[in-house]
């Protein structure tokens, strides 16, 4: 009777084997394919890039300072919210990568004006600071 059960127990751990073997495999090969599926979508998105350097979405070509003042005064209005303008004129400087542009923004919160900084670089806004402890 041991024997049997011994036998039985032998089987059924050598039909666990292969699935969960099988089951392994699928797995490594679904990650895989995650895997080579964004590397190819970080491969295009380089290349789009290098077809189109000046290009940002939502705000249109950014090639000269007028257009990056323009998208950074956009940015900061909408960083402010709802109501927000630009007091003033807003500085903008040339980099070797793009442009930096300086400003102020208002109403912000409860107060009147605050300051922002908006980077440029490589035709697209790639970030802003609005500092309301300035």
């Amino acid at each position: 009777m041991r024997m049997v059960m011994m036998t039985s127990s032998m089987v059924m751990l050598g039909l666990a084997i292969p699935a969960a073997a099988q089951s392994n495999r699928e797995l490594r090969r679904a990650a895989n394919a995650a895997i080579i599926s964004d590397i190819s979508k970080d491969r295009q998105a380089e290349r789009d890039a290098n077809r189109q350097p000046y290009v940002s979405p939502g705000y249109g070509n950014i090639s000269s300072a007028k257009a990056a003042g323009a998208a950074c005064a956009a940015k900061a209005r909408q960083e402010a919210g709802p109501g927000a303008a630009i007091i003033g004129r807003s500085r903008t400087s040339s980099m070797s990568t793009g442009w930096e542009v300086e400003g102020e923004v208002g109403p912000y919160r409860d107060l009147q004006s605050v300051p922002f900084v908006c980077s440029v670089r490589n035709g697209s806004v790639s970030g802003i600071l609005i500092d309301p402890d300035r």
